[in-house]
């Protein structure tokens, strides 16, 4: 697997400016000007073994903080937030985001380390846990989603780094008497123009009575030593060798386990259980009836140990009343959103379709998304202790924010009593970021009931893989209908599209500005882009009994799908190549499509290179996050079924901060959309119940599966866009587009169905 790293002449023109930055992102730096006086900066370092300790405060100016019309966030001090410099020479980063396998706890201190000059053998990154101070920019809230981990921290890290190394330097200036300028840093060592030598640690209590300066200038991208070089993780080793602690592996002494009963159809409701085969088990503590997500109810089992706790949970004899809920089958509700997607919706983009019904070639297609589980590697967990004063808890949270206010909320405490510390999670993909806080709220609720009982002490509540597949949020389903219009040639003439679905958005705190005039912008992104396309598009949102929620790349799961097999139908009909049918319809402002969309085709060879016997070409592009990923794919049938052999991916992120992360971001990506095409890869509900409930039945994919993929990025030095989920819309379409040139048959739904198409 290759990778082209970034070169010094395309980061010549990329340089990030501080102000520029700063002026969509306000930074403060905390320092004794900011209100917290140097006793106080002190204090800090001494509580921690002493040291240079700097952090700074991000005010709600953010998206979500303007959406909800929110009064100014108060600023919360905490001189060691970010960066601790100890005495030993070693550099402490705290991570404001999670880490769940997709490299923030090594890119994001390779960004103070650079502007520190750390050496970087010593720098070590820690997980932060809930607090204001750590809120991201552009959402004014502490969350890790959107791909936005690296893009909306690169500018604030940075400047923590610089203002850390100008007070070192301060301090060193002071004590050698001579003029800051005439001490260099360099890899975690101070130099003075008298051959004077010493370590950052040397002096780290002394620089924190330097002033912290009002702003610094960061270093020119051509500067770079760390960024921008393909970094080992940091969490590499304990990973692979099994030393690393994640959420589930976690439970203080003294803590007891709970697993939840959860009721069949969602926001069901116990009618009346019988807990005595469930008491008589050796272990279990308690059987409690309590609330679950969506306004239903649950019984909890509590226990010594996991599996006392699920012999219990099986044990249960319990009634369930469903009479109030919503009951989906997945059979109806495809019916119905194919007859809604035949009428007028809420348009979202208008269009002149006057010439629609005259072109003398059409395209007709329909297409069928169904609902998808996130199914990570570590099922949801979190350990609880709630107390009379306050609330400690242990969660791999992607929503930090929103989870510590659902915490207090459903305790009954104040924010401030709440203290929730950010583990380590085995994946996520957008199920640990959930508005309502699903299963924090039901941990807290177990734990009242647990007091209630008259017992109290940490409690941990774990799900089972079949809690997991079960338990709601869910990429949503979704009905497509176009009906495009092509003159003799193959040129589109109208193009008139209609998308069925729920809406992600609603009821969330993102909906104030990500539903405009009655469209999700999540449903339709994506859509039409990067071509210049007379498309109507409108949209009817649904209303279902299943929960929904983002999944990795959000709307683009399906309408790069969409867009990306409909423009190769439109290339076949035109006879043109499909690489030269899309550059000629490319806007011409979408340079790095064409960029991505060259490098991929470079790199495999298409249109040059012979293939095997049986194998044909695909290709696909797709922008989200800010970011380009153009994939070249080969594939073939075997036996029936289709197989993707090997992936060349094209990728525009702009400046590359790790170009290993962004390897295997997309080499992870890639992946879980090959899974979304595996047969079986859906999740069907009837009468209201889940179908699916582990691997044997939701198959994800596995090694046998994973084709060869070899990973180039286009050199750039501007400001990095975003990495996490914009691998996974283009490979299924250009999976799908190969399997068209070999078979003929175009594929309209996912998972892929050869037999059906």
């Amino acid at each position: 697997m290759r990778i082209e790293w970034l070169n010094q002449e395309a980061l010549q023109h990329g340089g990030v400016t501080l102000g520029a930055a700063l002026a969509s992102a306000p930074v403060a730096v905390v320092g004794a000007a900011d209100g917290v006086s140097r006793r106080g900066f002190m204090k800090a370092g001494a509580v921690a073994g002493g040291g240079l300790m700097l952090g700074f405060f991000l005010p709600g100016a953010g998206k979500l903080a303007q959406a909800a019309d929110a009064a100014p966030a108060k600023p919360v001090y905490a001189p060691n937030a970010f960066l601790h410099i100890a005495p030993d020479n070693t550099v402490t980063v705290q991570v404001n985001r999670l880490e769940f396998g997709q490299g923030v706890q090594t890119s994001l201190p390779m960004l103070i380390a650079e502007e520190l000059d750390a050496d970087w053998s010593l720098v070590h990154g820690a997980l932060a846990p809930a607090g204001e101070q750590y809120k991201d920019a552009a959402y004014g809230m502490q969350m890790t989603g959107g791909s936005g981990s690296i893009a909306h921290s690169f500018t604030q890290y940075r400047e923590i780094g610089a203002k850390a190394r100008a007070m070192l330097v301060g301090a060193a200036a002071a004590q050698w008497k001579v003029k800051p300028d005439q001490v260099r840093a360099a890899k975690g060592v101070l130099y003075g123009p008298g051959g004077q030598k010493s370590t950052y640690g040397e002096f780290a209590d002394a620089a924190m009575r330097q002033p912290v300066p009002t702003t610094v200038k960061l270093k020119d991208p051509r500067e770079f030593s760390i960024i921008g070089k393909p970094v080992k993780r940091l969490d590499a080793s304990a990973k692979s060798t099994g030393k690393q602690q994640f959420g589930i592996d976690f439970k203080p002494p003294g803590a007891k386990v709970a697993m939840v009963a959860r009721p069949p159809v969602f926001g069901a409701k116990v009618a009346k259980f019988d807990a005595s085969k469930a008491k008589a088990i050796k272990g279990v503590l308690e059987v409690l009836e309590v609330k679950t997500d969506r306004g239903g109810s649950g019984v909890a089992v509590i226990a010594d140990g996991y599996w006392p706790a699920k012999q219990g949970r099986d044990a249960l004899a319990i009634e369930w009343d469903t009479s109030a809920v919503e009951k989906v089958s997945s059979d109806r509700q495809l019916a119905a959103f194919k007859a809604l997607a035949k009428t007028p919706g809420t348009i979202a983009r208008p269009a002149d379709m006057g010439k629609l019904a005259k072109a003398p070639k059409k395209i007709e297609a329909v297409y069928e998304f169904p609902y998808l589980a996130h199914a990570p590697m570590e099922p949801l967990n979190c350990v609880v202790d709630l107390q009379a004063d306050k609330c400690t808890m242990w969660v791999g949270s992607q929503f930090q924010t929103g989870d510590q206010a659902a915490i207090a909320a459903t305790s009954g405490l104040k924010p401030e009593q709440v203290t929730l510390h950010t583990m380590m999670a085995g994946g996520g993909f957008g199920r640990r970021a959930v508005p309502s806080s699903d299963y924090v709220v039901e941990a807290v609720n177990v734990a009242k009931a647990y007091r209630a009982a008259g017992k109290s002490g940490p409690l941990k509540l774990m799900w089972s893989r079949e809690d997991d597949i079960k338990g709601g949020y869910y990429r949503p389903s979704h009905v497509h209908r176009a009906q495009i219009g092509l003159d003799a040639k193959g040129k589109i003439l109208a193009w008139d599209h209609t998308i069925v679905g729920q809406s992600i958005m609603a009821g969330t705190p993102f909906e104030a500005f990500m539903v405009k005039n009655g469209v999700d912008g999540t449903m339709v992104e994506g859509m039409g882009e990067p071509y210049t396309l007379p498309m109507k598009l409108s949209v009817h949102t649904a209303k279902a009994n299943v929960p929904v929620l983002w999944w990795r790349s959000v709307g683009s799961t399906h309408t790069a799908f969409v867009m990306e097999t409909l423009i190769d139908e439109a290339a076949h009909v035109a006879k043109m190549d499909p690489v030269a049918y899309r550059k000629q319809l490319i806007d011409a402002k979408h340079t790095r499509h064409v960029a991505a969309l060259d490098l991929a085709v470079a790199k495999s060879g298409y249109g040059k290179k012979k293939l095997p016997k049986g194998q044909a070409w695909g290709v696909a592009m797709h922008e989200s996050f800010n970011s380009v990923v153009a994939y070249v794919v080969t594939a073939s049938v075997v036996e029936g079924a289709p197989k993707l052999h090997q992936v060349w991916a094209g990728v525009h992120c702009n400046l590359a901060v790790n170009p290993l992360t962004i390897e295997a971001q997309v080499q992870g990506a890639a992946l879980m959309a090959l899974g979304m095409t595996i047969p079986g890869a859906a999740i069907t509900l009837k009468d209201g119940v889940v179908e699916q409930q582990n691997f044997g039945d939701y198959p994800v994919p596995r090694m046998q599966d994973m084709p060869v993929i070899e990973v180039h990025l286009v050199p750039s030095g501007d400001a990095p866009t975003g990495m996490g989920e914009p691998g996974v819309p283009p490979l299924a379409p250009a999976f799908a587009n190969a399997l068209f040139a070999l078979t003929g048959k175009r594929l309209r739904k996912l998972p892929f169905d050869l037999a059906a198409a």
